[in-house]
């Protein structure tokens, strides 16, 4: 095995930021295992499980994968010898397999893919991958989830996406993304962070004396390795994801949760309520649901959107009484599982999604009269995986299909608005409200190609007159976040290997927006 010396930018103190990032790839042959190598960062430790040996000419693509990772130490594969289904021998030796590796982060399949065609006689999908992706991805779930509760490590969990294109990127691939705006405040100024893992959302803390707590495990059997962090108007965290649940019959039933935390500290996140579905009367439907985007408009309703069976988007709210409407279905264009959910100036919500079969975006927006309008003639091409929330109401962030520069779209002056950093990757988050000089400014943050936080400011609403970026100093594997808290103190944070959380508080200098020495998030 040849390993990295170079473990990236930063110095972190007392963390364990300056080992290395470990890579658990999970598949049942060599052949699926090549597409998973090339997307792993530079500077990644990489080992490589198979369940089983597979033909000669997938294990020949995998070594030229193998060989080709420049920068990454690499082991494997490792064969198993085993089915594949999340039968209890199969799990087992998933499990002595991720002993041996100690993951930091692990990548296997879609447990729940997207169909190709649809029998309407027998109401039967057909697929374009093979049923052993499936059922590998959900024996690889219930694996990391013991390991998780075995070893009380935080594990996050990527599962990719069928037929994805490799150039742009691994959150082009990911079926349940990773979350952006993932640090909040609560009304003290107590800071929450959440991270989404193998065994369900895990919370670090502040206490009133500003000490962490955690990792505490939020209780969610079958949660799956998404999520959706959303402030409320009061600027309390909501929180959405996926629910996976076997069935009596052998199917699986997948529904979107909500949960909400209006306090901060131990046990404060409500229960994970279900929301169902929009196909949830036929199981072999409902497992395809879109990953769930979410916006409050200005009246304190909460909107819920979502791609469906028939890759349209369906909806439904909960306005200010706290009765959620029926799912409701808005047809139109075909959507893949990219949407987005933001408040519009005017007070109403819009929902943008970037089309299934074409470069492109559809936007639906609501009228006075409650009618939904659909509008294709949007003049930009997100790449997959990065459409986001910006901090101000009417603005959507994404990075160009084309050339992957960070951008802005500003629904009310039709414009698209560069916005720079074009060696990021991801989705960017957000803070605003941060004050320099007297003038408020919006803060972006995203992932560098090379795995360092990168930091990016604009005078509040004014995207136009440019952002200006700078390293964060620290390496991350996932976007980082920041928050101001009703004080006005910004800060940052990150995930370092491991799981730990690592954060860095804006330093006050005059003319500048410059942080402190990053540290571990401990009592």
């Amino acid at each position: 095995m040849t390993r990295r010396t170079d473990r990236g930018a930063g110095a972190v103190a007392d963390s364990p930021q300056g080992r290395g990032h470990t890579v658990a790839v999970v598949v049942p042959e060599p052949a699926d295992a090549a597409r998973l190598v090339e997307l792993q960062p530079p500077g990644a430790e990489i080992a490589v499980v198979c369940l089983r040996a597979g033909a000669k000419d997938g294990r020949a693509a995998l070594d030229r994968s193998l060989t080709a990772s420049d920068g990454r130490a690499v082991a494997g594969p490792r064969v198993l010898g085993v089915d594949g289904t999340d039968d209890p021998a199969t799990v087992a030796a998933l499990l002595d397999a991720l002993g041996d590796i100690a993951p930091d982060r692990l990548h296997t399949l879609d447990p729940d893919p997207v169909h190709s065609s649809f029998d309407k006689a027998t109401g039967t999908p057909a697929y374009d991958v093979p049923a052993a992706h499936a059922e590998t991805a959900a024996g690889v779930l219930a694996a990391a989830r013991a390991w998780q509760t075995e070893t009380g490590r935080p594990l996050s969990v990527d599962c990719h996406r069928a037929l994805s294109d490799l150039r742009f990127g691994l959150d082009a691939c990911r079926r349940y993304p990773t979350p952006v705006n993932w640090l909040s405040a609560g009304f003290d100024g107590r800071l929450t962070a959440f991270l989404p893992t193998a065994a369900g959302v895990v919370r670090n803390w502040q206490d009133a004396q500003g000490r962490w707590s955690g990792p505490e495990v939020v209780e969610g059997p079958g949660l799956l390795p998404g999520l959706l962090v959303l402030p409320d108007p009061r600027g309390l965290p909501h929180l959405f994801a996926l629910r996976r649940t076997p069935r009596g019959d052998g199917g699986v039933d997948v529904e979107v949760v909500h949960a909400a935390q209006y306090r901060t500290g131990p046990g404060s996140l409500t229960p994970w309520h279900s929301l169902g579905g929009p196909n949830a009367a036929d199981w072999r439907r409902g497992r395809a649901v879109g990953f769930p985007a979410a916006a409050f408009d200005g009246a304190g309703t909460l909107f819920v959107f979502v791609r469906n069976f028939g890759h349209s988007i369906s909806w439904r709210c909960r306005p200010a009484d706290g009765r959620w409407t029926a799912w409701q279905h808005l047809g139109g264009a075909r959507v893949a599982d990219d949407l987005v959910a933001v408040t519009a100036p005017h007070g109403g919500v819009e929902v943008y999604g970037r089309l299934r079969d074409t470069a492109g975006v559809v936007r639906w927006s609501p009228g006075h009269d409650g009618t939904w309008t659909e509008d294709r003639t949007l003049p930009f091409a997100p790449r997959p995986g990065t459409l986001a929330p910006a901090p101000e109401p009417g603005l959507v962030l994404f990075r160009d299909l084309h050339t992957g520069e960070a951008v802005a779209w500003s629904s009310a002056a039709r414009t698209v608005l560069p916005l720079g950093a074009p060696e990021g990757t991801g989705p960017l988050a957000t803070a605003r409200g941060v004050d320099l000089d007297g003038w408020s400014y919006s803060v972006l943050l995203t992932s560098g190609t090379d795995g360092t936080g990168r930091v990016g400011a604009y005078p509040e609403g004014r995207p136009d007159t440019g952002t200006w970026w700078q390293d964060l100093g620290t390496p991350t594997h996932t976007t980082p976040a920041a928050t101001v808290t009703r004080t006005g103190r910004l800060t940052a944070a990150a995930w370092a290997p491991g799981g730990e959380l690592v954060l860095a508080h804006r330093e006050e200098r005059p003319g500048a927006l410059a942080f402190g020495a990053w540290h571990a998030a401990r009592g």
